[in-house]
């Protein structure tokens, strides 16, 4: 992921794990938007570095909608010169806020896919997500929907599960479903507070016995919002609606690759580059102990696929603590994303996953119905048949 403007933004959402990071290397150049002459050195070396024919690039924040639309314009013009017959696509995350009619006509006529940060109804998403002055920011967000649909922009919704709405799954799922959100994706809040000499105050990876931020899911709220969730969707929205997390579990049920990191048993695959070309081994992780490196000094394929950064993904397998590994859905979520791993196993043993307990809800309960979507897919016949039947799978 690049991120043209780090990590300035115009909202100040209280959970976010990325409005520190604008500090983090206490150089001002580190808070300065991406120049032009990086922009043309990210487009060369991160086409040159696939191995496909089909690239695709993700512009993230930050609020990458803080730099103007010529930048983007940019961007395609650059894509289209390093292209070399390749197929290049595009996708942005955003808040939504700062969408104009300008802005979706662009992301229209280009095909840019469009990932929207939102958290449901007004109630639960202004709790946390709110202006840097306080104000709540629904209101423009919808508004920001509103734009999209009216020029017929693909976005998909963009949603964290934290301590207020994941009390509320079935509202919170219906309003997406109303809205005409086809694609949803549902990221768990867990952070821990630890304050640093430097002004950081959320705890890195390793930091141990960091007590959890207040606006962070419990695991036993993951699990019933999972469950609930679950058994509106199997019943009637199979098809219809694409939830990333119940996609990836069926995949994994497969045995298929699942198409999101945290899911996968290997990590490593969600690096970001600042904007000032600094390369960090994750998303979750740019502290500087995963600093992989500068794309001024340093190829991508150099950093992405050198030693350390190998070793952080394979990393993710190895580290596991033995319930996991005898666990008996392991092959459904590995583990989950190692930062959630700083709980500790029944036997004693540090590493568990934070959510361990409200992922192993979800599999046994929806365990059924993914078997039946498994059959189905064998044959060669749509998952979807299983919501004539779903809640009698369930009930038994």
């Amino acid at each position: 992921m690049a991120k043209p403007v780090g990590a300035r933004c115009n909202l100040a959402c209280e959970y976010c794990y990325y409005l520190e990071k604008e500090n983090l290397s206490g150089a001002p150049a580190a808070c300065r938007p991406m120049s032009d002459e990086l922009l043309e050195q990210f487009t060369r070396d991160y086409i040159q570095s696939q191995t496909m024919q089909e690239v695709l690039f993700t512009w993230h924040g930050g609020e990458p909608l803080l730099r103007p639309l010529s930048f983007y314009r940019k961007a395609l013009n650059l894509q289209r010169r390093y292209a070399g017959g390749r197929h290049i696509d595009n996708a942005i995350q955003t808040n939504g806020t700062l969408l104009t009619d300008e802005w979706c006509r662009f992301l229209h006529d280009n095909g840019w896919l469009v990932g929207i940060s939102i958290d449901g109804p007004r109630e639960l998403h202004d709790r946390y997500r709110r202006s840097r002055g306080g104000d709540p920011s629904w209101e423009s967000v919808m508004r920001g929907i509103d734009l999209l649909q009216k020029h017929d922009v693909d976005w998909n919704a963009m949603a964290t599960v934290n301590a207020c709405n994941a009390d509320h799954p079935l509202e919170f799922y219906r309003f997406f479903r109303d809205i005409g959100a086809h694609y949803l994706q549902f990221t768990p809040v867990v952070e821990r507070l630890l304050p640093h000499d430097d002004g950081r105050t959320l705890a890195a990876p390793a930091d141990t016995d960091a007590p959890l931020a207040g606006y962070s899911v419990s695991p036993q709220q993951w699990g019933d919002f999972l469950c609930r969730i679950f058994d509106e969707w199997v019943v009637s929205d199979v098809g219809q609606i694409f939830v990333q997390l119940f996609d990836a579990t069926l995949a994994n049920w497969c045995g298929m690759p699942p198409g999101v990191c945290s899911m996968s048993e290997d990590c490593g695959h969600a690096a970001v580059m600042e904007a000032n070309g600094d390369v960090y081994s994750c998303d979750h992780f740019v502290f500087p102990e995963y600093r992989l490196g500068n794309i001024r000094q340093h190829t991508l394929v150099e950093m992405l696929y050198g030693k350390r950064q190998q070793q952080f993904g394979r990393q993710k397998r190895h580290a596991l603590p033995r319930q996991c590994r005898e666990c008996s859905y392991l092959f459904a979520c590995h583990g989950e994303c190692p930062k959630n791993r700083f709980a500790t196993a029944a036997d004693g043993e540090h590493g568990l996953n934070y959510l361990c307990s409200g992922y192993h809800a979800f599999f046994r309960h929806a365990e059924p119905c993914m078997e039946y979507m498994r059959r189905e897919i064998d044959a060669g016949r749509p998952p979807a048949n299983v919501m004539p039947v779903a809640r009698r799978i369930l009930a038994q």
